[in-house]
């Protein structure tokens, strides 16, 4: 195994008076990243365990060996930086993983993976491409968010994010399928811990966010600003430690209803845990397994266990102490954040358990200390009460616009302070990242006794302000105008009316945008999948789905705002949410798994492809024969969307007219019939007195 450099884990600074010197240092922070999570693959002994499901609600480890090489390529072929993919399989196979939703939602896909030596091939030819862009392409300094470079450090954080994730799985693994490496020293010191206690801590009002100006990487949620008044309070010495935890296991702190939320009864209900999920029991005696051993339960290690179970602690806690004991928030982790000055990449000596500087594993809670708080960062993230949403003037990157958005349903909780194994962005004060509350990574808990509410720090926004998203919202599910029926409701209904179906099991909503038209298809059809290149407008569409209900606000003049609301019950739809998949997805890349459609509804979207031919040429091998294609379109034809020479129409072909409906029935009459043509008008609210009047072209083929 070839030794990754271990000392260059903290992010690269995006300021520099130097590009070739720039450059360099680039491409070192890339390819030791590269070298870094491939080492971490190598503590894996049998090819076999790259298949294994160790964790249920995620795919196995060979998804993750090629998911973070697919993400370069998929995003710099994005950013039109690379002309040709590397292999078009692989970066759809392993374009998207699994959310992971809800303990008992498994994801029971059966794939056909490939083998381990092809995705190292595979990973190799990414590997070279990489750095033959990071060689080329123009590096003006600093960095920004338009620089070619910066979706190179896109990259880079990414894989140093799976890094994490992926050492969880390992994790997991039947220890025969791993073996210890000098590369991963894991600590051995260990003993009893010491009593834990509150200190005193000052409230302030904080002001949370990181500006554009500064010199690091960050991920869209990191950006803008939110302030909070938070009151004095007190907090926990150290983190749990294994041997506080053990009192409440116990005590009987897992067969003991009322120190757990709803939620967490319901997950303990289902998975029957009776102590975290890294502990043993074996013979009386309690064990603890690490990346690649086990140990008997080190109890002045900090404990591990997912959110749910940090919060039942704190109320066993509570009413031991006779007070108010709960997670601490993001704000008052930032305010606890304020004892270390000094922020990496800045750092002359790492100070604490983080960034692998140490260990490949937690260590004791009474080594890094400052101020008389210890571990403030590294050992264990820490689980906050905070659930994760936007600064105030949050705004997503063009080329990854799912990487925050899908988690801010009110059920991902952020994790502050960092591992031992968070590098890079990870290891920065601004980073911001949240899992589920049942979700397991290597993440713990300090506790706060407090009377303040956390919800009251500061004000919530509960209305969706996105111009863009809340004008599509406004599209679907808001008034008519001028008496134009609603274009989604009335271009399903004169779809139907022309076509005879045999069969109504399953119909695909591509392009769905925020899902208007899925709803309205699984009124005929037993199941419906809406997919839809935008993470943004599918989170809209699912957590209408989740919640029944979606607020919004839309413009009427200058900074005067109207709040709308989209009610599912409202719109009829209680039935049919339930039959309704929405899943983010590219329609000229579609997964395997899309197949077998009675009927295809492809409103809006052929014009605003990169290459319409090629999805007019693949979508019929996803629909039954007999079954049904339906594409309306205005036909706005920009090369914004589609280079000019993969228009279907809109130009002269020797001299004479070719429109749009000639270049579909080119395309498509070999396999389909044309069925109807019509026209369906529609308008887009701008806003009060500005609005878009247009005429979509439907035209209905059955496939023969």
């Amino acid at each position: 195994m070839e030794k990754p450099n271990m000392q260059n884990t903290q992010s690269l600074k995006l300021t520099g008076d130097n590009e070739a010197q720039k450059r360099q240092t680039l491409k070192q922070y890339f390819n030791q990243t590269w070298a870094l999570y491939e080492s971490l693959f190598d503590l894996i002994q049998q090819d076999d365990a790259y298949y294994l499901k160790a964790e249920p609600l995620r795919h196995p480890l060979i998804f993750y060996f090629g998911h973070t090489a697919t993400f370069y390529i998929n995003k710099l072929m994005l950013g039109k930086y690379l002309d040709v993919r590397v292999n078009d399989h692989f970066e759809s196979m392993f374009a998207i993983g699994v959310d992971e939703m809800s303990w008992d939602d498994l994801n029971d896909t059966h794939y056909q993976w490939p083998s381990v030596s092809d995705v190292r091939q595979y990973r190799q030819q990414v590997k070279d491409v990489v750095n033959r862009v990071i060689d080329t392409m123009p590096l003006p300094l600093p960095i920004t968010q338009e620089s070619p470079a910066w979706i190179i450090l896109m990259g880079i954080e990414h894989e140093r994010i799976h890094l994490e994730t992926s050492s969880v799985i390992i994790r997991q693994l039947p220890l025969e399928y791993v073996a210890p490496n000098p590369l991963w020293p894991e600590c051995h010191d260990s003993g009893l811990a010491e009593p834990n206690q509150l200190i005193a801590v000052a409230g302030q009002k904080i002001t949370l966010g990181k500006k554009e100006s500064d010199q690091t990487y960050g991920w869209d949620n990191e950006y803008g600003n939110k302030t909070f008044k938070v009151a004095d309070f007190k907090a926990s010495k150290y983190l749990v430690t294994n041997q506080e935890y053990l009192a409440f296991v116990m005590a009987g702190g897992y067969q003991t209803a009322h120190f757990w939320s709803e939620e967490g009864q319901a997950w303990l209900a289902y998975t029957q845990a009776t102590m975290p999920r890294f502990w043993r029991l074996r013979e009386g005696k309690w064990w603890q397994r690490n990346l690649t051993t086990e140990m008997p339960l080190p109890l002045n290690w900090p404990v591990e266990v997912n959110q749910l179970e940090a919060k039942a602690f704190c109320n066993w806690k509570s009413e031991q102490n006779q007070s108010n004991i709960r997670l601490l928030t993001e704000a008052e982790w930032y305010i606890l954040r304020q004892n270390i000055p000094v922020d990496a990449p800045d750092w002359h000596e790492v100070p604490g358990n983080i960034a692998l500087a140490y260990y490949a594993s937690s260590c004791p809670t009474n080594r890094f200390e400052h101020n008389g708080f210890f571990d403030i960062i590294g050992n264990v993230w820490q689980w906050t009460e905070t659930a994760i949403d936007g600064f105030n003037g949050f705004a997503v990157h063009p080329l990854y616009d799912d990487f925050s958005t899908p988690t801010f349903d009110g059920k991902h909780n952020l994790i502050k302070g960092g591992s031992w194994i968070s590098t890079g962005n990870e290891a920065i004060a601004s980073s911001r990242y949240a899992f589920r509350r049942h979700f397991y990574q290597h993440a713990g808990f300090r506790y706060v006794e407090s009377l303040q509410n956390p919800a009251q720090m500061a004000e919530v926004n509960v209305y969706e302000t996105d111009e863009l998203i809340s004008q599509y919202l406004e599209f679907h599910y808001g008034a008519e105008y001028f008496g134009v029926a609603n274009f989604c409701v009335n271009g399903v209904q004169q779809a139907l009316s022309e076509i005879l179906l045999s069969h109504t099991a399953k119909a695909l909503d591509i392009g769905c945008s925020v899902g208007r038209a899925s709803f309205e298809l699984a009124k005929v059809f037993d199941h419906v999948d809406g997919i839809d290149f935008s993470a943004r407008f599918i989170q809209q569409a699912y957590a209408l789905t989740e919640q029944g209900e979606k607020r919004y606000t839309i413009r009427t003049e200058g900074d005067l705002q109207e709040f709308k609301s989209a009610s599912l019950a409202k719109l009829g739809y209680q039935n049919e949410a339930k039959k309704v998949n929405f899943m983010q997805g590219d329609a000229c890349n579609l997964k395997p798994i899309y197949t077998g459609y009675d009927l295809v509804y492809a409103s809006n979207l052929i014009d605003r492809l990169q290459d319409p031919k090629h999805f007019l040429g693949s979508i019929g091998q996803r629909i039954n024969q007999g079954g049904y294609l339906v594409i309306a379109s205005p036909y706005t034809w920009l090369e914004d969307y589609t280079p000019k020479e993969k228009w279907l129409g809109g130009i002269k072909i020797k001299g004479e007219n070719f429109t749009t409906l000639d270049g579909l029935t080119e395309t498509l009459i070999g396999q389909f019939e044309l069925v109807a043509v019509k026209e369906i008008p529609f308008v887009i609210r701008e806003t009060k007195r500005k609005f878009q009047h247009s005429i979509s072209e439907m035209t209905i083929w059955r496939k023969r």
